[in-house]
């Protein structure tokens, strides 16, 4: 699928395809940084920018990551998130970090999708500084609503990629979750790190000294196709804002730089 939608064939064929794909998707053309007759592909299209002043930032503590649709948000109790109704998850399988319980039991998460309407670029929620990165390879399974009810521990079986970026109120985690279609996970401040690339497919654990400074809306990475991104915010951030958060799942959110 990615060698397909990267194709970059006749430019007639690029502007058909790229028009029939918005088209089907119902995507905003007038939000993209370029007329859309200027990207090559459907693949340069759907990891297109937006235009300046789009996705104004929020003066919340904490903005949300991305175009989607929140799945699920709750405190993050006995270790375990919720993937859908009868169906958790371990942090420490998920993070594959031995310090989780410290940074985030305790605290709050929150679950993304993102679809292939949406704009797939992801944005830093907070101000603070990247510590650390964790890649993690795994399988490609769907992250649809059939799949999030049906699969067990598929987050923690699909490749992910951890960023941490520690905060005024502690740690908080942004996690690009891969899936069917989305095995081409970048980062936009290290290169070096991408998802379901050729070669062995090994664990890797990223810290950064010195450490990246960030702020709230600062591009992050992206997904090349549709996928979810979980937030995982410390004990000290629900506690500061418990009575502030909406908990349950199935919210839209139609910018990623909003409060």
């Amino acid at each position: 699928m990615g060698h397909i939608v990267h194709w970059r064939g006749p430019s007639w064929w690029a502007k058909a395809s790229i028009r029939a794909f918005a088209w089907f998707y119902n995507i905003n053309l007038e939000e993209a940084e370029k007329p859309y007759s200027e990207y090559p592909s459907i693949g340069e299209f759907f990891v297109r920018r937006l235009k300046v002043g789009r996705r104004p930032v929020g003066d919340s503590w904490a903005v949300h990551p991305a175009d989607s649709r929140i799945t699920q948000a709750y405190p993050i109790d006995d270790g375990t998130l919720i993937q859908a109704k009868g169906l958790n998850y371990r942090l420490d399988e998920f993070t594959q970090d031995p310090d989780c319980t410290k940074k985030w039991a305790g605290g709050f998460f929150l679950t993304y999708y993102l679809c292939p309407t949406d704009y797939h670029r992801v944005h830093s929620p907070v101000d603070g500084e990247i510590t650390n990165v964790r890649y993690m390879p795994g399988q490609l399974w769907p992250v649809n609503e059939w799949s999030t009810h049906n699969v067990p521990n598929l987050f923690s079986v699909n490749e992910r990629i951890l960023v941490e970026i520690e905060t005024d109120l502690g740690p908080v985690g942004v996690v690009f979750v891969g899936a069917t279609n989305v095995g081409h996970i970048c980062l936009s401040f290290d290169e070096t790190i991408q998802g379901n690339q050729k070669g062995p497919h090994i664990f890797k654990h990223k810290e950064y000294e010195p450490t990246i400074q960030t702020h709230k809306g600062a591009e992050l990475g992206m997904f090349r196709m549709g996928s979810t991104v979980v937030m995982l915010y410390p004990p000290s951030f629900r506690q500061k804002f418990e009575k502030e958060l909406d908990l349950g799942p199935a919210v839209r959110v139609n910018s990623p730089l909003i409060k």
